[in-house]
């Protein structure tokens, strides 16, 4: 039975043209190659010029040989020999199906700090099938810089030759991985949210232009834990997966978020509280008998990663920093305002303060800003 409110949005919404298709027209940028080996002190690198140079950034600490085969709900919806997930703690890599539990098969590369995780982590963590790097949660590739965007591909290199990983397939050792972390050619510098149901979702271009992208089923009004916001800071990306944009609402060291959720994922089984709990925002698409945005661009695929360090107000270059991060803001009614700094206690043993439920319900309006310029890895290693 579908839910009501999508089935009243829908009916005005073929007026509009989809944003996919406009942003289909215009292919796709290369803005960066990372290259993991994948071996005991194997090295990570970044190149910016389509493979043609690296820079060392970091080096694997445990390799791996296995995948997981029962990954998080929302992997399902990615190809594989893709990237599934995209956080400050995490990237997440889909490498098949699994039907008899209806999850997707995965490995992962994880930075330093989940060397100590234990299988209690209440984030998806599969310890064996994981490639651990020297790296550091919110810096590099997780998010400072180097991040890859959702549904970019995964290659093998031999050789010379890219090869991309085939269905079914299980790291090696030694294996040679590279992403190519490409995104559109043609891309916003705004996704803006109604908080209301029933609201706009829209993209905003450089030239003016919008398009509406889908519709608020369910306004969020609180904040949660999720906690990769240990490693990111306020209104930052935390996470962007199929099924979720994940954003910051406490400083580095500190925990608070919010995640904008599709339909589809809301109603699958592990997902039930995001009805019942504030901390969720969920969206729906512009069509009845259209995709419910599983892992569908431009929300939950090749636009959003995390991007973000603590120091860039520090450096010199602190203004071409600034404008290549993504930032989610709010208006409350009196224009566009910073999100507010809310932290929670990260021991799960203790029960939200009631103020969390309600921290955001003066928010009439969401926006992410996109980066309008783009710094490489590369460049921020070199000057750090």
């Amino acid at each position: 039975m579908r839910n009501p409110v999508i089935l009243s949005l829908l009916l005005v919404a073929s007026l509009v043209a989809p944003c996919s298709q406009l942003e289909a027209q215009g292919g796709a940028r290369e803005i960066l190659r990372l290259c993991v080996v994948n071996d005991a002190n194997g090295e990570i690198s970044a190149s910016r010029d389509a493979g043609l140079t690296w820079q060392t950034i970091g080096h694997v600490l445990r390799y791996t040989t296995q995948v997981s085969r029962k990954g998080y709900t929302a992997s399902k919806w990615v190809a594989p020999g893709h990237v599934a997930a995209t956080a400050v703690n995490a990237i997440h890599i889909t490498v098949g199906y699994n039907a008899e539990d209806d999850r997707g098969v995965v490995f992962s590369i994880l930075p330093r700090e989940m060397l100590t995780a234990s299988s209690t982590y209440s984030s998806f963590l599969s310890l064996d099938s994981s490639v651990y790097t020297d790296i550091p949660a919110g810096q590099g590739l997780f998010g400072g810089g180097g991040a890859p965007l959702v549904g970019n591909v995964i290659y093998r290199r031999v050789g010379d030759e890219l090869i991309p990983i085939e269905d079914g397939y299980v790291p090696a050792r030694g294996d040679v991985l590279v992403i190519v972390v490409e995104r559109p050619a043609r891309y916003p510098i705004a996704a803006e949210f109604d908080n209301r149901a029933g609201g706009s979702v829209t993209f905003v271009y450089a030239d003016g232009s919008q398009y509406l992208l889908g519709w608020v089923v369910k306004p969020v009004s609180g904040v949660g834990r999720f906690l990769g916001a240990l490693y990111t800071g306020v209104g930052r990306i935390r996470a962007n997966h199929a099924g979720v944009v994940d954003i910051s609402t406490s400083p580095v060291g500190d925990l608070g978020a919010f995640q904008i959720i599709p339909f589809g994922h809301s109603i699958s089984p592990e997902m039930g509280n995001a009805w019942r709990l504030t901390q969720w925002m969920v969206i729906g698409p512009l069509r009845e008998g259209a995709s419910l945005w599983d892992g569908i661009t431009p929300l939950f695929a090749g636009h959003i990663r995390p991007d973000y360090l603590l120091d860039d107000l520090y450096r010199s270059d602190w203004r071409e920093r600034l404008l290549s991060r993504f930032v989610a803001e709010v208006d409350t009614g009196s224009g566009w305002q910073p999100i507010p700094a809310l932290r929670l206690s990260p021991d799960p043993n203790v029960p939200l303060p009631k103020w969390a439920d309600s921290a955001l319900a003066d928010v009439k309006k969401l926006r992410i800003l996109f980066p309008l310029a783009e710094r490489s890895i590369v460049e921020v290693v070199h000057q750090r």
